[in-house]
């Protein structure tokens, strides 16, 4: 959220996604579904709504199968709370 401040001017779609930080410095961090890792959604965007953000959202959800489909019908949900018109 902090890039927001530098870069939120120039922001045209966003990739929604939420992650956990690596628990070692040899590994990537764990993709988790969003609202659950350490993106604070409401914050980023509320801050876009701020700057007067009208591009895409997309959800992005690196699995496959049946859970994939449910991770991003409950993100869907998830976001529509903070969203805007």
């Amino acid at each position: 959220v902090d890039a927001l401040d530098v870069f939120g001017p120039y922001v045209r779609s966003l990739h929604a996604k939420d992650g956990l930080y690596p628990t070692d410095g040899k590994s990537l961090g764990k993709e988790v579904p969003v609202g659950q890792g350490k993106v604070n959604f409401p914050k980023l965007l509320q801050g876009l709504k701020d700057l007067g953000f009208n591009g895409v959202l997309s959800i992005e959800r690196e699995i496959s199968g049946e859970q994939q489909i449910i991770d991003i019908q409950n993100t869907k949900a998830y976001l529509e709370k903070f969203t805007f018109p």
